[in-house]
């Protein structure tokens, strides 16, 4: 049954909405995943560690989609939560149209950027011609991948969450497909993998545009809209914690890669790699319950059903404390067989990525509640809280642990420094919440 952001929401009934989000985000993680899996055991370490060096690079280019996709559907869901809903799609066409336009430019940069990023970050001789390689294929679906995380959140937004897991699973099953046939059958190496990445986001980013231009039975449609400025700079101000934390990502994983190459060489960043990887699908649970949820809090704000919001909130970060007991648990019991899915041809590296997800995985305890609080002040409209999350969790704290905590702990204190910041920022989002509560009624 079509559960509208209207109704009243249950434990059971939330759940049921924010799913089939949850549910996208972990196949997107996966098939992410997938590209380095293939890579690592059909091409080599040095070809996983080249992917793993630029694609800070590229998710700091495709931030703009997830900025304009939760900043976004926070004023449209608002706008549709007071009736407005021919002004809703205007703000939800404007918004796809300058995701299209900022792509284009975004890939067009990056192109000249590739080849200095690259030798800046650690690559050398054969490396700095792989990430080239991998980063100039993938730089030609960046409009459609920018689309895709637009998608993502307008997809809930139009109370049509399920098309949105649908369109994530074809385009997730193309990947999975082609990097078998290009890189295992037809030995395409690392170009094979972007390849077969930017079929997937092509799906993922151009099926969207169809069924939105036409006439549906969802919330949303494109029409045509001119640029509204002001709704513009307030959509960006709205997902700037969401561009924060990606361009803060794409900083600190870089530095994360600079320490590991001087402390444990290429074998650190491949595990780094590694540990990246199977995070993103773990906090991807966290991730899809905010993107799912992010439009019934805004629908209810600008409703201004005060009672709904606060228990909206209490049942979040309920579900966000048993998730991340969930996940540390599942972590600890499943470190060792990740690491031999990705590197187990080397045993040396496979104990050393065992190692560090087992130490690294104590920040799932904390994250889920950083993760929702900063996503819920996008709800709100106030980005300037949820960027100051944001900013202070993916960029200072962890820029300010991982310069340090090697120091006193050597590798350990790298594996170690994500929860470290994760803890920091609780104390941060915590006072936020307990502040803000009168001003949004949810006290």
């Amino acid at each position: 049954m079509r559960i509208q952001l209207s109704e009243h929401f249950t434990y059971k009934k939330l759940i049921r909405f924010v799913l089939p989000s949850i549910i996208m985000m972990i196949f997107t993680s996966i098939y992410g995943v997938i590209d380095g899996l293939f890579v690592s055991n059909f091409v080599g370490k040095t070809a996983f560690a080249s992917i793993n060096l630029i694609m800070p690079l590229l998710m700091g280019l495709s931030a703009l989609g997830f900025m304009i996709g939760a900043g976004g559907s926070a004023i449209v869901s608002k706008a549709l939560g007071e009736g407005k809903h021919r002004l809703a799609n205007q703000y939800f066409s404007m918004l796809v149209y300058v995701a299209i336009l900022g792509g284009m430019i975004l890939a067009v940069i990056g192109m000249f950027l590739l080849r200095p990023i690259a030798i800046l970050l650690g690559a050398t001789g054969e490396m700095v011609e792989l990430c080239v390689l991998y980063g100039r294929i993938l730089l030609i679906s960046l409009t459609p991948f920018l689309l895709q995380n637009v998608f993502q959140s307008f997809f809930v937004t139009a109370e049509k969450p399920q098309l949105g897991l649908k369109v994530t699973i074809a385009a997730g099953l193309t990947n999975i497909a082609l990097d078998y046939l290009f890189i295992a059958v037809f030995h395409w190496g690392i170009a094979g993998a972007a390849v077969a990445t930017a079929f997937s986001e092509a799906i993922g980013g151009l099926f969207p545009i169809l069924y939105f231009a036409r006439k549906n039975n969802s919330l949303l449609r494109l029409v045509k809209a001119r640029i509204d400025f002001k709704v513009l700079l307030k959509a960006c101000a709205n997902g700037s914690s969401e561009l924060m934390t990606n361009l803060s990502l794409s900083v600190v994983n870089s530095l994360y890669n600079l320490q590991l190459i001087s402390i444990a060489g290429e074998n650190g960043v491949a595990a780094y790699g590694t540990i990246m990887y199977v995070n993103f699908i773990f906090i991807a649970i966290f991730l899809g319950y905010s993107i799912g949820s992010a439009p019934i809090i805004g629908y209810h704000f600008g409703a201004g059903n005060h009672t709904e919001l606060k228990s909206l909130l209490h049942m979040s970060l309920s579900l966000a404390g048993g998730c991340g007991v969930v996940l540390v648990l599942l972590a600890q019991a499943l470190a060792s067989p990740l690491a031999n899915i990705f590197v187990g041809y080397d045993s040396e590296l496979a104990a050393m990525t065992c190692h560090g997800f087992r130490l690294y995985a104590v920040s799932f305890l904390i994250c889920g509640f950083n993760i929702f609080g900063s996503a819920f002040f996008t709800a709100l409209s106030n980005g300037i809280v949820s960027a100051t999350i944001s900013f202070l969790r993916t960029l200072v704290f962890q820029v300010a642990v991982v310069l340090t905590l090697p120091i006193v702990l050597g590798i350990d204190g790298i594996w170690f420094a994500v929860t470290a910041a994760e803890a920091l920022t609780l104390v941060i989002t915590v006072g936020f919440l307990v502040n803000r509560r009168n001003q949004y009624h949810y006290g």
